[in-house]
C-alpha cells in the first residue's frame, strides 16, 4: 500500500534532463507484456504503440481481461514490459532502479483508484498528505498546505478534519483525486474512478476530471468500462485480448 501511495506527485514538475513540453509525457513503444508459469504463456499485451500528450484526456477502454489494468500498471511504472520500450519525457526508463522509478512515479504520477485506498483512520487531510511524505526535502508545513489547496480544488475544503467513513463514496472519490493532485503530477491514471458510484456521484467525479482536464491542462489516462463517459475525453483508445484495436 505504501508503494503505492508513494507514487503521487508533486508541483508541476519539469521535464527531464531539459525535454520541452513538445515531448509527450508517456510513450509506449512496441510493448508485450507475457506471463509465464511452468507450462502456460499468457500474453497480456501485444505490440501496443501508445502516446499520450501533454494536455490530453485519453480513455482506454475494452471488454474485462483485455489488459487495460496491465496497461495502466506499466504506464505507472509499477511493472515492466516483458519487450518494448516506455518513456518519461522522452526519456527511456527500463534501465532505472527501483529506487529511480519510486523517485519518478512520486514526481511525475498520480493515480486514482477505483476503491479509493484511502487509510480509514487518518483524516482527510491526512490522506492526501501521505505521497508527500516521501518527498526529499519537504517540510510539514509545505505538506499540510499542497493537501488543503489539493482538497479545496475538488470542493472539500470543509471535510479535512473528517475520516473517510464518514464521508460518501463520491466525497471519497474526490479525496482519491486530491491525493492525486496534490504534488502536481504531470500525468493522472485513474482506474474506473467512477466504477464504484452511482450515476449521479459518477457525473460529479467526471465533470471534476473534465474541469481539471480542461481549466488546469492536467493530462489524464483513464480507464473505463463506460462508454458515455469515455466520449466526453479527447480520445478513447480500445483494446481486444491484449491488443490496440483502436
Amino acid at each position: 500500500m505504501e508503494n503505492l501511495l508513494a507514487t503521487s506527485s508533486h508541483t508541476r514538475s519539469q521535464p527531464l534532463n531539459g525535454a520541452t513540453d513538445a515531448l509527450p509525457v508517456l510513450r509506449l513503444t512496441n510493448i508485450e507484456k507475457v506471463y509465464q508459469t511452468k507450462t502456460i504463456e499468457t500474453v497480456a499485451l501485444n505490440q501496443v504503440n501508445l502516446t499520450i500528450n501533454r494536455g490530453e484526456f485519453v480513455s482506454v477502454m475494452g471488454p474485462s481481461g483485455c489488459g487495460k489494468s496491465t496497461l495502466l500498471s506499466l504506464m505507472g511504472l509499477l511493472d515492466e514490459p516483458t519487450r518494448g520500450t516506455i518513456e518519461v519525457d522522452g526519456r527511456t526508463v527500463q534501465s532505472y532502479s527501483d529506487r529511480e522509478l519510486a523517485n519518478l512515479r512520486n514526481l511525475k504520477i498520480g493515480f486514482v483508484f477505483q476503491s479509493y485506498h484511502l487509510i480509514n483512520d487518518l483524516s482527510v487531510v491526512d490522506n492526501v498528505e501521505v505521497p508527500l511524505l516521501y518527498r526529499k526535502g519537504m517540510g510539514g508545513k509545505e505538506r499540510r498546505q499542497r493537501a488543503l489547496d489539493a482538497l479545496d480544488k475538488v470542493g472539500l475544503s470543509a471535510r479535512t478534519g473528517h475520516f473517510p467513513g464518514q464521508l460518501s463514496g463520491g466525497q471519497r472519490q474526490r479525496v482519491a483525486i486530491a491525493r492525486a493532485l496534490a504534488g502536481g503530477p504531470e500525468i493522472i491514471l485513474a482506474d474506473e474512478p467512477t466504477g464504484n458510484l452511482d450515476s449521479v456521484m459518477g457525473e460529479e467525479i467526471m465533470d471534476l476530471l473534465l474541469g481539471l482536464n480542461r481549466q488546469d491542462g492536467v493530462t489524464i489516462v483513464m480507464v473505463t468500462h463506460d462508454e458515455q463517459q469515455a466520449l466526453k475525453t479527447q480520445r478513447v483508445v480500445r483494446f481486444f485480448d491484449g491488443s490496440q484495436v483502436g
